[in-house]
């Protein structure tokens, strides 16, 4: 089930769609897809985790383990699991993200954590991605409204969108753009 209840807040289930390059301002974003639905939510993250990401979602590693590689381990050594992976809210353009971790005895911490940070963690574990739902309301964006639009105020935000889709460049993946690299600092 993709939607689940969590107090007042309706969490719904995502994936990992894609990490894409925008093309004109070498910037990357993430893509999170709906499970159940076809609604996106863009987020723009940083080239380190970016590599992170997509190097997972190809199933390679890197040499040495990479910060996200070494907090999974450190969590694992304490005998803990993280559960589950919430984007919470977005103030200013910015994405915020908790990490929810479980230790032997069932008890489970709260972490806060950058989005990007989060979305690293959680391909590296499986943990399950979920957005508020007041998020995608926010911030989502669904195909079917990109094409069926009547002219108003909305199409012209949705129209920015469709640039800037057509403006991605293809999946990121080792090789492109450089590789991976070693996090050293």
């Amino acid at each position: 089930m993709a939607e689940q209840p969590f107090g007042r807040v309706r969490l719904i289930e995502m994936v990992v769609e894609s990490v894409r390059v925008h093309m004109l301002s070498s910037q990357h974003v993430v893509i999170l897809k709906e499970s159940e639905r076809d609604r996106y939510l863009p987020i723009w993250i940083g080239p380190a985790e970016a590599n992170a990401i997509a190097m997972r979602l190809q199933g390679l590693t890197a040499e040495r383990p990479l910060t996200h590689d070494l907090l999974v381990s450190v969590v694992a050594t304490l005998n803990s699991s993280v559960s589950r992976v919430v984007v919470t809210h977005v103030t200013d353009g910015t994405f915020h993200a908790r990490l929810y971790v479980e230790n032997a005895d069932g008890d489970e911490a709260e972490i806060d954590s950058r989005t990007s940070d989060a979305i690293a963690v959680a391909v590296r574990t499986g943990s399950t991605i979920y957005v508020d739902e007041r998020v995608l309301d926010e911030a989502g964006v669904e195909p079917d409204q990109l094409e069926d639009g009547d002219g108003g105020p909305e199409d012209e935000k949705l129209a920015v969108f469709r640039e800037f889709i057509n403006s991605l460049d293809v999946d990121l993946g080792p090789g492109e753009g450089g590789p991976p690299p070693e996090e050293g600092s």
